[in-house]
């Protein structure tokens, strides 16, 4: 009798254990960069409506948008966007290309459910045109700085990830404290410990 007693409490805490370590991977959700980018995309397409919008001395209409998470196993994101500018000059737009890496850390909002990249740094600028030779980057930093504020401040706005509560590991997580673990090309959004 003693010893079917312990044979059910060994059984029941290994039970336990298996329950417990099983609800903790079955409440952990990956987000690839490849995810990442559909949702930088869209991202990307309100930045430039919001800059029409806002009636900018400049207009900005972004082309391109890439996501590296955790590049060198650092917990940041790199964004690398490309489009062009159009800086109002007093006769003429002057066009510029541009290209911008930026780069920030992944916060996890749980009011909205979602993933921002919050306290952006620029680390790269390439500006360029056609109408202007030569060099001219102490004169294009105003502009440069503009763009990236600008940006800065829709990006940290706009998430780059937003649960699907429709599936039934990310419901689970939009019902909990959880944090946003970064990995080599990958967000973990994991229950918070």
């Amino acid at each position: 009798m003693l010893f079917r007693v312990m044979h059910f409490r060994v059984m029941l805490l290994v039970w336990l254990a298996i329950f417990t370590s099983g609800c903790a991977t079955l409440a952990t959700y990956e987000v690839n960069e490849a995810e990442l980018e559909g949702y930088l995309q869209k991202a990307v397409v309100d930045f430039d409506r919001k800059q029409l919008e806002a009636g900018s001395p400049f207009s900005v209409s972004l082309k391109d948008a890439k996501i590296k998470v955790g590049p060198d196993n650092r917990d940041v994101v790199q964004l690398d966007v490309a489009g062009e500018a159009a800086f109002n000059a007093v006769i003429t737009k002057i066009p510029l290309n541009l290209a911008l890496k930026i780069e920030g850390t992944p916060i996890y909002s749980g009011k909205d459910k979602a993933v921002y990249i919050k306290r952006l740094r620029l680390i790269d600028s390439n500006f360029n045109s056609s109408l202007l030779r030569g060099s001219f980057g102490a004169e294009i930093q105003p502009v440069a700085k503009a763009i990236v504020a600008a940006l800065g401040s829709v990006l940290e706005e706009m998430p780059v990830y937003r649960l699907d509560e429709s599936d039934p590991r990310q419901r689970l997580l939009a019902n909990m404290p959880v944090d946003v673990v970064v990995g080599q090309g990958v967000l973990r959004i994991v229950p918070r410990k």
